[in-house]
């Protein structure tokens, strides 16, 4: 999907001060931060209250809807006008907003299941954000782990038996803490429930994926996606989508059809995603060769 997220800029001071906090997920997040430092983390200690105000924004009040999601909005709406020199429907405006915070949520939580197999549950109450400086604030409590991690006994930590537990604790953390962002953005969306969790699939799918290649285990990821993802796993819709095309040259090009549209076509018609599934495979080879070359 060609909707970048925003580069960071510098700011004084983004979160309250005080110690530092790190949980049991922390050295995700600063792995995270090294490869994307477009979006940085930043973990608050119990009780510390969180970032408000300048850009700031919290999940919970933008699955309220309202004022806040109003505003949060109006910055997709501008940043299309700017880039593409018209005005897009209020749903494709919503569409791109939703994106823009969705792939990054879902990060907090696949991205600490990757890289040590522990998985945060965040509610929205939890999260706050602010995408211009591509910055998040969460407290982490909790997390799911394997009975074998050294992290087992931490306060806060709850044993699942196996790899498939795991997974499952991944799709219900991310499912938890994006249905009431549904519930928000879905009206002015005009998608029902079968679009939006195939948004969700297409977030987790492509968040990770992203990630995996900027840490050099793209081929793991992809993988671990597809065993995350396999089809069956309610609400979310379609399955990882992953297959590989073969290009001119022999080599092999990693793709994935998307369950979900993201509408970029209202604005440019002649120039569909690469994941998109009405992108035939000639197509998807022509353009994945010459990514892959430059």
């Amino acid at each position: 999907m060609p909707l970048p997220a925003p580069a960071p800029v510098q700011a004084s001071s983004l979160v309250p001060s005080g110690l530092p906090f790190r949980s049991a997920v922390a050295d995700a997040y600063d792995r995270l931060a090294e490869v994307l430092p477009s979006l940085r983390v930043t973990e608050l200690a119990t009780g510390q209250s969180a970032p408000a105000g300048a850009g700031w924004v919290s999940a919970a009040a933008l699955a309220e809807g309202g004022p806040a999601l109003d505003a949060f909005l109006a910055w997709d709406s501008a940043q299309i006008l700017r880039d593409y020199g018209q005005r897009a429907r209020p749903d494709v405006v919503a569409g791109f907003g939703l994106h823009r915070y969705a792939w990054s949520a879902c990060l907090l939580v696949t991205v600490p299941w990757f890289l040590l197999r522990r998985v945060p549950r965040l509610s929205t109450e939890q999260v706050s954000y602010h995408r211009t400086l591509g910055r998040m604030a969460v407290h982490t409590d909790s997390f799911a782990c394997l009975p074998d991690d050294p992290a087992a006994g931490e306060t806060g930590a709850r044993v699942v038996p196996d790899e498939e537990a795991l997974r499952r604790e991944v799709r219900d953390a991310v499912g938890a803490h994006l249905a009431p962002l549904f519930t928000g953005f879905g009206p002015l969306m005009r998608r029902g429930p079968r679009a939006l969790w195939g948004m969700a699939t297409d977030e987790i799918a492509e968040g990770l994926w992203y990630a995996g290649r900027l840490l050099g285990e793209e081929e793991r990821a992809t993988a671990e996606l597809g065993l995350l993802l396999p089809g069956a796993t309610k609400p979310y819709v379609g399955t990882a989508g992953f297959r590989l095309l073969t290009g001119h040259g022999g080599e092999k090009l990693p793709t994935r059809d998307r369950a979900s549209c993201c509408m970029y076509y209202t604005l440019r018609p002649e120039d569909t995603c690469v994941t998109c599934p009405r992108t035939c495979d000639a197509d998807r080879v022509a353009r994945l060769s010459e990514a892959a070359s430059a």
